[in-house]
């Protein structure tokens, strides 16, 4: 099964935009309206991605969010890979917050 995949300027606004990562990258450095449901925990926590509208996962380079995605994908939610996960968005000049005082960064 092939999972949908979009480079990172092609996120539309306002997307619903899944972020994988483990908490400490999460903290360092996100996209602001993203949601934080790491890898591990996504099966447990899987009522909290909408049913009914595109979900763009996303991670550190790629990875970890293509596996979501095709999970996801697999239980019949519409799931896209954002390819080059964070390091892309950061390097495209994508917006970015972290959660501390730092200037956000990809960890």
């Amino acid at each position: 099964m092939s999972v949908p995949e979009v480079q990172v300027q092609d996120v539309p606004e306002g997307a619903f935009l899944l972020d994988v990562r483990e908490s400490d990258e999460w903290q360092a450095g996100h996209a602001p309206t993203a949601v934080h449901i790491p890898l591990g925990e996504l099966q447990a926590r899987v009522e909290e991605v909408p049913k009914d509208t595109p979900v763009y996962v996303v991670c550190r380079v790629g990875g970890r969010s293509a596996h979501a995605a095709a999970w996801l994908g697999h239980i019949g939610r519409d799931a896209i890979n954002v390819g080059g996960g964070m390091q892309s968005w950061e390097f495209a000049g994508r917006p970015m917050v972290s959660e501390s005082s730092q200037d956000p960064f990809v960890a």
